[in-house]
């Protein structure tokens, strides 16, 4: 919950920045409704996926990493090891679980207001609301909803698999949390943008 302003207020400026210099081009032929399509097919297939899976590697794996980097560094997992309890299963494992159900539901809410506000931004160009999204409804089918929410648990055991490998991995001494945090961010994002090329690779091979 915490996580939904944050990628509201991107997905948001993503649909209008999308929507915005798309139409000013297409106005020079009359092709402003075709936006709608751009816009649609963007965000549904990739933006509103890929931004916030960026967006959660940037909170959240930062949080794993600290969280778990700051346990380790203060013993606490020995402490869990001493009592019978695995470090693992007691960390690691609940927070990619809470991921893997938690990052397709904040992807279909970022795809939500980036089509909106792309139809927000194409009434300055004369287009009504409704007439926006009839035609986003005409291009945008389930497949290719489907196409980007496939993506979403990928990317959800990226993002916590590699925030808590990187807190496991924390030494000792006063900046070992911080660096931590920041490969965990570092190397989160980087993962995520190829594994989503490889998707892409993997769509256009299928012709999804």
């Amino acid at each position: 919950a915490n996580a939904l302003p944050i990628v509201a207020l991107i997905s948001f400026l993503l649909g209008v920045i999308l929507a915005f210099q798309a139409a000013v081009p297409m106005r020079q032929f009359g092709a402003e409704i075709f936006v709608a399509d751009l816009v649609g097919l963007a965000i549904v297939r990739e933006l509103g996926v890929l931004m916030t899976a960026i967006l959660l590697a940037g909170r959240s794996g930062a949080a794993f990493a600290a969280e778990i980097g700051t346990m380790k560094v203060n013993e606490e997992l020995n402490a869990l090891t001493t009592m019978g309890l695995d470090p693992v299963r007691f960390l690691v494992v609940t927070r990619i679980i809470a991921a893997v159900l938690m990052v397709p539901l904040l992807s279909l809410f970022a795809d939500l207001i980036g089509v909106l506000a792309g139809g927000l931004t194409m009434l300055s160009f004369n287009i009504p609301i409704v007439t926006y999204l009839k035609e986003v409804d005409s291009i945008v089918d389930l497949k290719d909803v489907l196409a980007g929410l496939v993506k979403t648990p990928v990317f959800a055991i990226l993002i916590a698999g590699i925030g808590c490998l990187r807190g496991l991995q924390t030494q000792t001494g006063a900046s070992a949390v911080g660096i931590s945090a920041t490969r965990a961010v570092v190397s989160g994002i980087v993962l995520l943008v190829v594994v989503d090329g490889i998707f892409a690779v993997i769509y256009y091979i299928l012709d999804i």
